[in-house]
């Protein structure tokens, strides 16, 4: 008996090892495939990006409307650049508050009567004097002062220039 475990034995290690000869010379084609590069393609087809530009028409915005929205730009503008005065907000973010109040009072003086410019640019410039102010003041050490003379711009346009008093001299 004990000679015919050892033959079984051996026969079960002869089959093990011819199989596994078996499959490791023919291989797993699924495997084979799943591990070999496959070849490059020598001009691959590119789509190309093609963008078209599309205007678009500026909707029929009477003249009261558009002064309005820009007022109200100016006014965003211009509180924001209060309340980063008042939180100690990055010098970058002041200097564009300051610099978008500014170019939403320029569209708004183009809008108005000769007279009525000549008013606005004195608050024009009192604010890029402010602009200037606030670019030199890199380490906030005047930043009050900076945010009073802010409000006291804003609560002056805001009393001269609201539309009530405005729409008469609207051009």
């Amino acid at each position: 008996m004990k000679h015919n475990t050892q033959y079984s034995i051996r026969n079960a290690l002869l089959l093990i090892t011819i199989y596994s000869l078996l499959v490791t010379t023919l291989g797993c084609e699924a495997f084979v495939r799943k591990f070999t590069r496959k070849p490059k393609e020598e001009n691959p087809v590119r789509e190309e990006l093609v963008l078209v530009p599309e205007e678009y028409k500026a909707l029929n915005v009477s003249k009261e409307e558009l002064y309005r929205q820009y007022l109200l730009f100016w006014q965003s503008w211009h509180s924001e650049l209060i309340e980063s005065l008042t939180k100690d907000a990055s010098h970058k973010r002041q200097i564009y508050c300051v610099d978008e109040a500014i170019k939403n009072l320029g569209l708004l003086r183009v809008m108005l009567s000769e007279e009525k410019q000549k008013k606005l640019d004195i608050y024009i410039s009192e604010l890029k004097d402010l602009s200037v102010k606030i670019k030199e003041d890199s380490y906030g050490n005047s930043i009050a002062l900076n945010r009073q003379k802010a409000e006291r711009i804003k609560r002056n346009i805001l009393r001269d220039f609201s539309y009530l008093k405005i729409k008469d001299y609207l051009i």
